[in-house]
């Protein structure tokens, strides 16, 4: 199981990460707290000190195609929120 999908690099993460050194990520529903403490630690080589995860519900969408209204959702996934030890940062640019 791939713990780690992707970070999640909006504005809103942004500003979480400039005020008050916390990064999103979008992770493996089925991760615990535990899981995804360790597998940033391992693959970034920082400490943390807080882990918070959320499921986010995927959005409706509606369309009008050649064969009527098509209306559907996005998948849900499940956000970490990952709070780092003063004087740590992660570099999601360094290994492009």
């Amino acid at each position: 199981m791939e713990i780690l999908k992707k970070p999640i690099l909006t504005e809103k993460a942004a500003a979480l990460t400039e005020k008050f050194n916390r990064y999103a990520f979008k992770v493996d529903h089925r991760a615990n707290k535990l899981q995804i403490k360790g597998a940033i630690e391992k693959m970034f080589g920082v400490s943390i000190s807080a882990v918070n995860t959320m499921v986010v519900s995927g959005k409706a969408k509606n369309r009008y195609t050649k064969a009527g209204f098509v209306s559907g959702r996005m998948p849900k996934y499940k956000k970490a929120i990952v709070t780092l030890k003063d004087g740590e940062t992660i570099d999601f640019y360094s290994n492009i």
